[in-house]
């Protein structure tokens, strides 16, 4: 069973990759994929994340450890028998064939009957809305319409998976944040299993049931969106899932199952210990910009830390204002752009206030 309870649809056994037996790009890949999940992985460039969309698709092979789709083994089997979709970010349509043909060929591939293979290209052209385009050549289309063809024909088959790489990451902002929205469409409406890799943190959190996130090889942490972001394992997934502030200082004391940490104004932050708890060590708590207030403020805190005042930026809809400690560390809080934004100098003093469950202590490494 997967960590939700539902059967486990893929898995992924004690994976290694080694691309010369000596290093380890992959290190042990543990991991359940229900059937229906919609799972990113989620990384730096070089974390490992691609090279494990690789090895699923038999692009790649596996230095140690098993990879099992329904229950059977393929590792060792030829990628073109183990019924898996793919779409690339270059979409990989062919040029000399029309948005039809393109659609068809994987049916046709697979010997399907002409009635059938019609059938189905019309309801896909149906689904991605570009029934109207069936005649057009690739080169006749937009970046979003091409891709939404990419995706059409990796799903057309009725694969038991399907493995997106970067899909989006050639599309400008607005066209991306379509594209997400087609994909979730279609997920929901067609219920495929997906495998989907991204280095962008937005997509990852917007389209993701749950998010492997990589570092050097190694799953840092695996959850819903919403775990990564308002409950982090570490400092390096709070670092890079999202925004925040880190605030070094010195484990005082526990509290509560909390941790007391004396920052460089002599004052003291009570926050949520991840993996540091051991007092009279150092530490680094994270606050991100959303969850820090400005005093006065109708919020209830427990937190409170003094700091000066650096320079108020205006992005439109909220506004970021930049703070200082004692000891140099800047500390970003986020303002919605209304009257009631406060008005600084620089180098004013002013006061910031947090909420303890909003706090996480990480140990310094």
């Amino acid at each position: 069973m997967s960590t939700d309870g539902a059967p486990v649809f893929l898995r992924f056994a004690n994976i290694q990759k080694s691309y010369d037996q000596k290093t380890l790009v992959v290190k042990n890949f543990t991991l359940d994929v229900a059937k229906g999940e919609f799972l990113t992985l989620l990384g730096p460039s070089g974390s490992g994340k691609t090279t494990v969309l690789m090895m699923m698709a038999g692009f790649e092979s596996v230095t140690n450890g098993d990879i099992l789709l329904e229950g059977h083994p393929i590792t060792r089997t030829a990628p073109y028998k183990r019924n898996i979709g793919m779409v690339f970010q270059n979409y990989a349509l062919f040029p000399h064939m029309s948005i039809a043909e393109n659609l068809a060929y994987p049916l046709k591939v697979r010997k399907m009957s002409k009635a059938d293979i019609a059938k189905k290209v019309t309801r896909f052209l149906e689904l991605i809305e570009l029934e109207d385009f069936a005649g057009r050549m690739p080169a006749q289309l937009s970046g979003g319409q091409r891709q939404r063809v990419a995706l059409a024909r990796a799903l057309i088959f009725s694969p038991s998976l399907v493995l997106m790489d970067e899909p989006l990451g050639a599309l400008d902002k607005k066209l991306r944040e379509q594209m997400q929205l087609e994909i979730m469409r279609l997920h929901k409406k067609l219920g495929f299993t997906v495998i989907y890799v991204t280095h962008d943190q937005t997509e990852a959190l917007t389209m993701s049931d749950r998010i492997a996130v990589f570092d050097d090889g190694i799953v840092q942490q695996c959850a819903a969106p919403e775990v990564l972001y308002e409950q982090p394992a570490n400092a390096f997934v709070a670092d890079f899932i999202g925004e925040n502030n880190f605030i070094s200082g010195t484990i005082v004391g526990l509290d509560d199952g909390m941790v007391r940490v004396k920052i460089s104004t002599g004052e003291e932050i009570i926050a949520m210990h991840s993996d540091s708890d051991v007092v009279g060590t150092q530490t680094r708590v994270s606050v991100r910009p959303e969850k820090m207030f400005i005093l006065p403020s109708e919020h209830d805190f427990a937190n409170m830390i003094t700091v000066k005042f650096s320079v108020r930026l205006y992005v439109g809809d909220y506004i970021r204002y930049f703070f200082e400690l004692p000891d140099k560390t800047e500390i970003v809080v986020k303002v919605l752009n209304d009257h009631e934004a406060p008005k600084f100098k620089e180098g004013d003093e002013a006061h910031l206030i947090s909420r303890r469950k909003d706090c996480y202590a990480f140990a310094v490494t």
